[in-house]
């Protein structure tokens, strides 16, 4: 009779019930416990708990509200002296389910008083080299004398008690404000206009050598303060960083200026005939039905005669917006404007640059269409752009936005020349401040607390903005080039990652407390994003979840929370690991390739095999089994190598015959090498295994390990690479996709890195 032997399984079930069933130790070796410290334990604790306002899938709940603010605003912008005038009465509405004690305004200007506490909020240091300019401004020049005058604080005509702290100016109301009850109040105001090229600023003037002056005006009214089921009144005063805040509503805004100035703003001009001379008016028409290039509306040889003279007439300009969280203008007697219909389902949308002289030939050749790309691809990313226009206009030194407008750089040389690098950098902040227009004007983010959700996001969608550019204009790149994006791609965050960790915070944080607000707020934030679409979810996945988020949150305030959890309800993808390691730490990404061990099976025991067989109590006679020896090791038969699998282990082959069918055991691989790659991870986040092994043969295989693996040992993974090639090369992250921030561990057999000097070398001989 045949003696019955242990089978494989029995064995391999023995082993693994030996590993759960050790003997307790002693108890003075007991260790002390810990809480859960795994990587992929869920959020609650990070997490608010949701509610009837924000649901658990990251949607808006039954109870969600938002209170609202109408403006009727009539300002006068003087020219002469460079200040602003304005009346405004605003029609606050309840929409909470709480009785409201007082109303909270935000007057941003302050910060430009004086006297401000802004000026102080940083510590100073005394280099001992400085640039004459930084002394200058730091120590010998006399602040600028802004901020908001205000003159009265009215309701029908009556004087309303106020109190201001700051930026924030409290309205107390006669009595409470109930659920569903409007109130309404007029502030009447003036302020010094700041030179933001020479005091670094949002919104301000550009002098020119003749006297002219473009304006960029924002914050230059008195702006409601959003009341939510977050933070009750978002009341946290205004430092300098985190912007702003703001409840939607309805705008009517009479701006009196110049009358040869040329006037855009935040809404629908709505005197367009009055205001504009009969020759821009047919040219606007023009452009209303012109799809493929923009129309100039006044040229640059206009604009040039205009700003010769100084008009003492004034015209006012009338604008209507709906639905809008800010309102923005610009004017000047210097500017130049050209116009372009984009078409969308519900309508057209007019793509507008505005610029002076000093902005061409870039300006006329690239601003609209870097607008109107923008608007296709952030559309394709969210949804249909839903107001009537977008404007770019041409401040220098700027960079800022607001619903329908924003200032941006880019200015050549004075001969009119530029490099590269200016006419990118252009390109890429025209992408970037129109943008804006979805992230946060419309998906309505609170960006005093939270920058990374509109600068971050912004970011990420401005990358795949512009390498469309780049496909849709490649005559404005280098040829078989893509676009050379500044942020989103892994291999530049890097550097930051990597570095001293007394100068990085979480990107979860406020942005008046963090350092390098560039990488904190944009860089990061958009490059986890785009790993995020490109490795960890794929395209499809991320982009159905992320327009998901931009249309339940558009023309809403949504938090992180919300990003979060209607990224993973949308995708069926835990990503809890993710937001962890990206957004609550400065953990980085590094992974290695520790050892790549090769073995071969035979049937015949071995020593180590006796050995573990010995611990159970088993005899090798008894026990069916597969012994594995590594190469160089007690057993190592070099004869054995390269041999299959069913030559050095024959009892492979009574298995399958016993086991399976013909057919069955035609399509059963017979592997020559087996090899065990042990990854190590001394970074902190865990990332998926992206791996390329490189075989004898010259061939390559790519494969990814999906990040579970690293959810038991969070800090070392070995994978059994069964083949019947031999293996030469593993290559870790071969196409740099996981801002591995060091790769001179990703590689078996270790590659030497190319040193300076090498690297000069091998450049020069090209």
């Amino acid at each position: 009779m045949k003696q019955i032997k242990y089978t494989l399984f029995s064995l391999m079930f023995l082993a693994a019930s030996v590993g759960f069933a050790q003997e307790a130790p002693a108890k003075e070796e007991r260790q002390v416990g810990h809480t859960n410290t795994n990587k992929f334990r869920q959020l609650y604790n990070e997490f608010a708990t949701p509610n009837q306002f924000r649901t658990a899938s990251g949607a808006p709940g039954p109870a969600y509200y938002q209170n609202e603010a109408d403006y009727e605003i009539k300002i006068e912008l003087n020219d002469d002296n460079q200040t602003i005038s304005g009346y405004e009465t605003i029609t606050y509405k309840n929409n909470s389910p709480d009785k409201l004690e007082y109303l909270w305004v935000q007057l941003d200007q302050n910060i430009r008083k004086k006297d401000s506490p802004a000026l102080e909020k940083d510590g100073s240091g005394f280099a001992p080299v400085n640039q004459p300019g930084s002394i200058v401004n730091s120590y010998m020049k006399e602040p600028f004398d802004g901020g908001f005058n205000i003159l009265e604080v009215t309701q029908d005509g009556k004087p309303l008690k106020h109190m201001i702290n700051f930026t924030m100016m409290r309205i107390d109301m006669p009595q409470p404000l109930a659920p569903g009850e409007e109130f309404e109040f007029s502030v009447k105001w003036n302020f010094n206009i700041v030179e933001h090229t020479v005091d670094r600023a949002r919104s301000g003037y550009e002098s020119f050598p003749d006297g002219n002056k473009n304006y960029v005006i924002a914050q230059f009214f008195p702006r409601m303060c959003v009341y939510n089921d977050v933070e009750g009144w978002q009341n946290y005063q205004f430092w300098g960083n985190g912007e702003f805040a703001l409840p939607f509503g309805d705008y009517d805004v009479e701006i009196t200026v110049p009358a040869d100035h040329l006037l855009d703003g935040t809404g629908d001009l709505v005197n367009r005939k009055e205001v504009y001379s009969k020759e821009m008016m047919n040219r606007w028409e023009q452009a209303q039905k012109s799809y493929d290039k923009p129309v100039i509306i006044r040229s640059q040889a206009e604009a040039i005669e205009i700003e010769k003279g100084r008009s003492k007439a004034k015209k006012t300009w009338k604008l209507h917006a709906d639905n809008v969280r800010d309102f923005a203008f610009t004017s000047s007697r210097k500017y130049i404007m050209d116009a372009q219909a984009v078409k969308f389902p519900k309508g057209d949308v007019m793509a507008i640059s505005i610029y002076p002289k000093e902005g061409n030939p870039l300006w006329e050749e690239y601003s609209t269409k870097a607008v109107v790309q923008t608007l296709k691809s952030y559309s394709r990313m969210t949804f249909d752009y839903p107001y009537p226009k977008a404007i770019s206009v041409h401040g220098q030194n700027q960079g800022m936005e607001y619903p329908m407008i924003c200032w941006n750089y880019g200015r050549p040389d004075e001969d009119g020349s530029y490099s590269d690098r200016t006419k990118y950098g252009m390109i890429s902040v025209i992408i970037h401040e129109v943008g804006h227009n979805f992230f946060p004007m419309i998906v309505n983010s609170d960006e005093r607390q939270w920058g990374w959700m509109d600068e971050g996001i912004n970011t990420f969608v401005q990358y795949v903005a512009e390498q469309d550019f780049g496909e849709n204009f490649p005559e404005a790149i280098a040829p078989n080039s893509k676009y050379p994006s500044r942020r989103g791609e892994p291999s530049k965050i890097t550097g930051y990652m990597g570095g001293d960790q007394n100068f990085i915070s979480p990107i979860m944080s406020n942005p008046e407390n963090v350092y390098q607000l560039g990488n904190n707020a944009y860089g990061k934030p958009a490059t986890a994003l785009n790993i995020l679409r490109e490795t960890v979810m794929g395209r499809k996945l991320f982009d159905y979840s992320f327009k998901t988020y931009a249309q339940r949150w558009m023309f809403k305030h949504p938090t992180p929370e919300d990003f979060f959890r209607t990224m993973e309800d949308a995708s069926a993808v835990d990503l809890d690991w993710y937001w962890r390691g990206w957004f609550y730490t400065t953990e980085n990404v590094d992974m290695g390739v520790e050892s790549v061990k090769s073995y071969y099976l035979t049937n015949k025991p071995t020593a180590a095999g006796k050995e573990m067989l010995a611990r159970y109590g088993a005899d090798p006679a008894n026990v069916d089994a597969v012994y594995v020896v590594e190469e160089g090791g007690e057993d190592y038969d070099a004869a054995m190598k390269g041999k299959a699998v069913t030559e050095n282990a024959p009892n492979l082959n009574e298995f399958m015959m016993d086991n399976f069918t013909p057919a069955e055991r035609a399509k059963l691989k017979a592997p020559k090498h087996f090899y065990a790659v042990t990854f190590n991870k001394p970074g902190g986040i865990p990332m998926p295994i992206i791996v390329e092994y490189s075989y004898a043969d010259g061939s390559k295989e790519k494969v990814t390990y999906p990040v579970q693996v690293w959810r038991k040992n969070d800090a070392a993974v070995t994978k059994v690479l069964a083949t019947d090639k031999e293996l030469v090369g593993v290559m870790l992250d071969p196409n740099l996709e996981t801002a591995d921030v060091d790769v001179t561990n990703n590689s078996w057999p270790k590659q030497e890195p190319v040193s300076e000097f090498d690297s000069f070398k091998e450049g020069s001989e090209d």
